[in-house]
């Protein structure tokens, strides 16, 4: 019994996100292993009894190759514009039995909709994983972030509140 996260992260917030419940799961005493999204193998490994996949949200979505490219642009890490959450679920083979729950970042503006964490859900579950939900959104502040005050103990809690279902 363990925990995958996999993660998307063009400037470092979702991997910071992804850490933070990370800590969280282990704090509870359950094995948890958080693997870029364009190191994850597609298939997961059979001892997997939660899987997370989380990534940033951009326009209203999960990321794309533009939107990538368009980070890249505004100061985001390279070599990163090519795999995305989006990618990696549409190549993963499915376990329909895994339970998997997405999480998001984006920046907190009013009566903004969209949410990577909606859509990979959403994908996830036409690709065959049948027991896919949404999580929850974590916030930063503008683009290239960091993180909004206390999202990184929300998480953290949000681990340990995961753990229990693993």
């Amino acid at each position: 019994m363990s925990v995958l996260i996999v993660v998307e992260s063009m400037f470092g917030n979702s991997l910071a996100v992804a850490e933070a419940i990370a800590e969280g799961i282990r704090a509870a005493g359950v094995p948890v292993r958080v693997s870029k999204v364009a190191d994850t193998p597609t298939v997961v490994d059979p001892e997997v009894s939660l899987l997370l996949v989380g990534g940033p949200t951009h326009a209203f979505s999960m990321t794309r190759r533009n939107t990538r490219a368009d980070a890249i642009r505004q100061g985001a890490t390279e070599g990163q514009e090519v795999t995305g959450i989006r990618e990696w679920i549409d190549r993963a083979d499915p376990r329909p039995e895994l339970p998997v729950v997405t999480f998001d970042t984006r920046v907190k503006v009013k009566l903004v909709p969209g949410s990577a964490a909606k859509s990979a859900a959403s994908s996830l579950q036409h690709h065959g994983f049948a027991r896919a939900h949404r999580g929850e959104t974590f916030f930063v502040e503008g683009t290239p972030g960091p993180l909004a005050s206390g999202e990184s103990d929300r998480a953290r809690a949000w681990g340990e509140e995961l753990a229990s279902h693993a």
